[in-house]
């Protein structure tokens, strides 16, 4: 029996020895080596350049109507993360506690952090040198139209939110609040 423990425990170490699976902690500033110094720079800049390109095609939407906007989330979005992250040489997205689109969950590691961290951002290490980063999102005022109180809402926009996305959690938001966060991933 003891040699057969000792097999299964040796086997169950190997495998996870091979696994694609990092381990992922939470890393304070005062812990940076210069190369997660550099990691947390790449990670600000493609959230700069994923924040800068959604608010220009969200605004340029919105003067065309706020369900216009809608579909600039659900199609445009994934689409801009994806250029973003091939530029950058990340992977990047955007997650919350009140998910539109279930496309938007979070990654394994930053999961704890959106369930109960501080509406702060965050910084992770992985065991493969990996840098992580969760980034929050504030509400802006022009985003009440599509993210504000559900009785607020025009009859288009909740027919629209209905018709893209049926179990939408995303209402109920005002200026300012926070409304989810920005993710990246930035590899060793």
């Amino acid at each position: 029996m003891q040699l057969r423990t000792t097999w299964v425990s040796l086997v169950g170490l190997l495998l996870g020895a091979c696994s694609d699976h990092s381990t992922w902690r939470p890393l304070a500033e005062t812990e940076y080596t210069p190369a997660q110094a550099a990691q947390r720079q790449k990670a600000e800049a493609a959230r700069d350049a994923l924040a800068k390109a959604l608010l220009g095609e969200l605004t340029a939407a919105l003067a065309n109507g706020p369900q216009q906007a809608i579909a600039v989330c659900q199609e445009r979005a994934p689409v801009l993360a994806a250029e973003v992250a091939q530029q950058h040489g990340v992977r990047v997205g955007r997650t919350s506690l009140a998910l539109r689109s279930p496309r938007n969950a979070p990654p394994d590691w930053a999961a704890d952090h959106l369930r109960s961290g501080p509406a702060t951002a965050a910084w992770f290490a992985g065991s493969r040198g990996e840098f992580g980063a969760m980034l929050p999102i504030r509400l802006l005022p022009q985003c009440v139209q599509c993210h504000g109180e559900a009785t607020a809402l025009s009859a288009e926009v909740r027919v629209e939110l209905a018709k893209r996305y049926p179990q939408d959690r995303a209402v109920g938001f005002r200026p300012g609040d926070l409304r989810g966060y920005f993710w990246v991933e930035v590899p060793n």
